[in-house]
């Protein structure tokens, strides 16, 4: 049945974007808004999402990633088709050439280094199409964003710009991710921190912990003037896995391939990776290609323990 929803939606974006670049000005605007509407209307739950098939996703995504950026074209002023973009461009940096880069044999350097280049310019694209979907909300903000900082910005917005804010900041700290040694973004991180630490104020439950799992990686990664320490990765951990119901392996992937390995503590490491492998993927609907692609990522962290963990320093 998903696949049938997916093939279905594969097919409307390819007539919808024929029709773009046929019509190109003399599309009626009206007309975009309503099909706009239709695809980026479905929330956290849509025909991606709700799939556990890696493959057809991966295939499927990058059509749709340029059928929304041709009706933005059409309707820039949109600021739900520009929520929908970059969750799209996260979403696929993440899942589709991220994670895929971090698998590559230890030989393939070279090509590892481009994809993480990719998947950095991928979530930097993801992070000012949700800018570019708050500035059309809170006009002004990233001119003060640019002139006077994250704190002048964010006075800006509203509770209900929190999709806005989740999804800016998630695909900054993505780029970061992908290339940590980049030191235009690392001077840059305060302000993504900052758009996550307002979501998270107002709305500490937001999308079942997923400020939360974000934090993990951070704060493992981070230097300490930055914000970074263990604790507070174990505490941003224990939340999200209370707020996910235990239903969510991203955070004990997160916690597993951060802080375990950097305490060279293999059993840990073990424990946790196990912990996301019995999740169960359909509990969720909506996190259920999330789930799948994490317990992926878990399965080859433990056929591939020897990479992380150095013969006989494991910690008890």
């Amino acid at each position: 049945m998903h696949r049938e929803k997916v093939v279905q939606s594969i097919l409307l974006s390819m007539t919808l974007l024929l029709f773009t670049f046929l019509s190109a000005c003399s599309i009626n605007s009206l007309a975009v808004r309503a099909v706009a509407g239709v695809l980026s209307g479905g929330g956290e739950s849509n025909v991606f999402t709700t799939d556990d098939d890696t493959e057809l996703v991966g295939d499927a995504l990058p059509f749709a990633m340029k059928t929304y950026e041709a009706l933005l074209e059409a309707d820039p002023g949109n600021a739900k088709l520009s929520l929908a973009t970059a969750q799209a461009f996260a979403g696929y940096a993440y899942a589709f050439v991220e994670t895929p880069a971090d698998e590559l044999s230890v030989d393939l350097v070279d090509q590892q280094l481009a994809m993480h280049a990719r998947a950095m310019k991928l979530f930097l694209r993801a992070r000012d199409y949700a800018l570019r979907g708050l500035e059309v909300r809170r006009k002004g903000f990233l001119a003060a964003l640019d002139a006077k900082g994250p704190a002048a910005a964010l006075k800006l917005t509203r509770p209900e710009d929190i999709d806005y804010l989740y999804w800016a900041g998630a695909s900054w700290l993505g780029a970061f991710s992908a290339e940590p040694f980049d030191f235009s973004l690392i001077v840059t991180l305060p302000q993504a921190t900052a758009m996550l630490q307002q979501a998270e104020a107002w709305n500490d439950t937001y999308s079942r912990g997923a400020v939360h799992e974000i934090f993990i990686s951070y704060y493992a990664a981070a230097p300490a003037e930055l914000g970074g320490s263990e604790q507070k990765a174990r505490a941003e951990f224990a939340r999200a896995v209370e707020l996910s119901g235990g239903h969510s392996a991203g955070p004990y992937v997160a916690l597993a391939s951060s802080v375990s390995v950097k305490n060279q503590n293999e059993a840990e490491f073990r424990e946790l990776l196990g912990k996301a492998l019995a999740v169960d993927v359909s509990a969720v609907p909506s996190e259920k290609l999330m789930n799948t692609i994490n317990q992926q990522k878990a399965k080859w962290l433990l056929n591939h323990v020897d990479r992380f963990f150095l013969e006989g320093q494991d910690s008890q």
